[in-house]
């Protein structure tokens, strides 16, 4: 809508990236921070609340009426926010709308599903889930891959060129990488707020090196990868503005949980920046908090089938700190740390390729 007016008044600040990416911000900012606190009462009156696992460290059991799938609100206003200030034409930003609203979906159905039976892991079965995020992501690949005709070579850090060109097999590799990711973030969100600061960090990075990516000039200097996906940037920073706004009602102690419909969306969109920015595998570094999480997992249970024996008190690893009797906060924060410390790393990389 913002760049139609620029094209029909030449109204030209609104032709800018940046300047559309700050009003998708703050739209989706005051979007969520308006909706959230009633749809948080109607969670309430509905009974739509989070579950506790029966396994989880006892002190989880009093957020066992904490209102869960905020994630729809903020999705919500990230989609209402940028289809506000996107370029339509542009396919890129077009496929990681879609992305949110697919995953998202997938989320909702296994939230849905908890609270109708007021049971945590009765939500869809694994293989259910699975199956379904495996159909999204190749449908989100194949459009990028066969649609949109988007470069399929493989980069890695510090090369300035691609080291292989992918071809058809790319549709695998980025599947996985969605795939991966879109559950990576759904094991790390176990605390209040621990999932909402690594994901805006995450989200901050691949802002900026697909801005970088999407113009010429200075992907030109910094010796980047040049593409036309500077639009998704747009898309990336009205998820910023949701999530601060959820974060304002999650920090701890939390009034609402985001639930699978907001992490299963976070990080299959996530996957799908560190794909249009050519940053698969910066991804591990970009997203260190959600990496450390989901090996942890691997860890604990590839060492209990194959010895009987596990390596954590408890895994995903924020559930081991909590069982060495560390406070909520204390966790939390050291968690945001190394996510924020380890963004700045991965930034530096850009000038050294």
């Amino acid at each position: 809508m913002l760049y139609s007016l620029h094209e029909l008044f030449n109204i030209h600040l609104l032709g800018y990236i940046s300047i559309r990416a700050g009003i998708s911000f703050f739209i989706a900012l005051i979007l969520t921070l308006f909706i959230l606190p009633r749809f948080i009462k109607w969670a309430q009156r509905t009974s739509s609340v989070q579950p506790i696992n029966e396994l989880a460290p006892q002190a989880h059991q009093q957020k066992a009426k904490t209102p869960t799938m905020g994630g729809i609100v903020f999705i919500t206003s990230t989609i209402i926010a940028s289809l506000f200030t996107i370029k339509f034409s542009n396919l890129y930003a077009l496929g990681a709308i879609f992305t949110l609203i697919l995953f998202s979906l997938i989320g909702f159905e296994d939230d849905y599903a908890k609270i109708k039976k007021s049971k945590n892991l009765a939500g869809l079965k694994a293989r259910t889930k699975l199956t379904l995020q495996i159909l999204a992501s190749i449908v989100v690949t194949s459009f990028l891959s066969l649609f949109s005709d988007f470069n399929t070579e493989l980069y890695i850090p510090f090369l300035k060129t691609p080291i292989f060109d992918m071809g058809i097999y790319a549709i695998v590799f980025w599947s996985l990488v969605i795939i991966s990711t879109s559950n990576a973030v759904n094991l790390t969100d176990g605390l209040d707020g621990l999932a909402t600061v690594p994901s805006l960090a995450a989200l901050s990075s691949f802002a900026i090196i697909i801005y970088i990516t999407g113009h010429t000039a200075i992907s030109n200097y910094l010796l980047m990868p040049n593409f036309n996906v500077g639009e998704v940037a747009i898309v990336a920073t009205a998820l910023m503005g949701a999530l601060i706004g959820f974060l304002w009602y999650n920090c701890h102690p939390a009034e609402v949980f985001m639930g699978d419909s907001g992490s299963l969306a976070i990080g299959a969109f996530l996957g799908y920046l560190a794909i249009v920015s050519k940053s698969e595998i910066l991804l591990l570094l970009i997203g260190s908090v959600f990496v450390m999480e989901t090996v942890s997992v691997i860890l604990q249970v590839g060492s209990f089938k194959l010895r009987k024996k596990r390596v954590f008190l408890m895994a995903p690893i924020h559930h081991h700190f909590e069982m060495k009797k560390w406070a909520e906060n204390k966790i939390i924060v050291r968690f945001w740390v190394i996510a924020i410390l380890s963004n700045v790393i991965a930034l530096i990389t850009l000038k050294i390729r």
